[in-house]
């Protein structure tokens, strides 16, 4: 079916949406001063790296599904401008983190936060997706590398999206394309071992778990999710916790 989708990548990206939202409301929690929690480091720090490389990992699968429906009833150039589209589309809502935190929290607002990422990478996909999977993975490690040079190195502004910054640079998220479009290239490779021309390529042998399903449910609505978790977050520690906010 051409807009099938499949459980097992809704329900991977479910269980991201429940880390993204424990970190995001373990770190309100030290933020405002509530609960004295690690967020920089330790279990929790580990949590953040694990939810943002998942998100990470299923664009690049889901990428590869969605190209090879599409490729089936687009011609080149609208196929082009689909995917040009999406990803400024979605470039634009990290745009709108930018604003957000930028009048909230000027001193570590994102400028090139995940939802900015996925933007761009969407936009460069297309450019390896005809790749096999044996050159996906040589290119992914090549970005892995350059990503691992370019952690060194400082350098000014407008070298952020590729992971080279000032020193003095500080940002509540920040995913730059090196090394994290690396990890694209690996779902792409995923992406066309297991769903070849967009369809699963294995069966599973029972219909989707009954447990799963909240987890798929989520996953679906991930870019809802996002924009929203963080308000509610918030509100339930200023009803909860007034005196934090200096509501009390």
């Amino acid at each position: 079916m051409p807009g099938e989708r499949y459980w097992e990548i809704d329900a991977a990206r479910g269980v991201a949406v429940v880390t993204m939202i424990t970190f995001h409301a373990a770190f309100d929690l030290d933020f405002f001063g509530v609960l004295p929690l690690n967020v920089s480091g330790g279990f929790l720090r580990m949590l953040a790296y694990l939810t943002a490389s998942t998100f990470i990992f299923l664009v690049g699968v889901s990428f590869t599904i969605s190209y090879a429906r599409s490729s089936r009833r687009l011609a080149d150039r609208d196929l082009a401008l689909k995917y040009v589209r999406r990803g400024l589309t979605i470039f634009g809502y990290g745009l709108i983190i930018t604003a957000v935190t930028w009048y909230f929290l000027p001193s570590v607002y994102i400028v090139f936060g995940i939802l900015h990422f996925i933007g761009a990478a969407i936009v460069l996909a297309p450019l390896f997706v005809r790749l096999d999977a044996e050159k996906l993975i040589v290119a992914s490690i090549a970005f892995l590398i350059a990503g691992y040079v370019t952690n060194a190195i400082t350098g000014p502004w407008p070298l952020l999206w590729l992971g080279i910054h000032p020193a003095s640079f500080t940002s509540l998220d920040y995913v730059p394309l090196l090394p994290w479009f690396g990890l694209v290239l690996v779902g792409m490779a995923v992406g066309r071992l297991y769903y070849p021309d967009g369809r699963r390529g294995f069966t599973f042998t029972m219909a989707e778990p009954a447990l799963s399903q909240p987890l798929s449910f989520l996953g679906r609505h991930s870019l809802f999710i996002y924009f929203l978790h963080q308000p509610v977050i918030l509100l339930a520690i200023a009803v909860l916790a007034p005196e934090a906010m200096g509501l009390g």
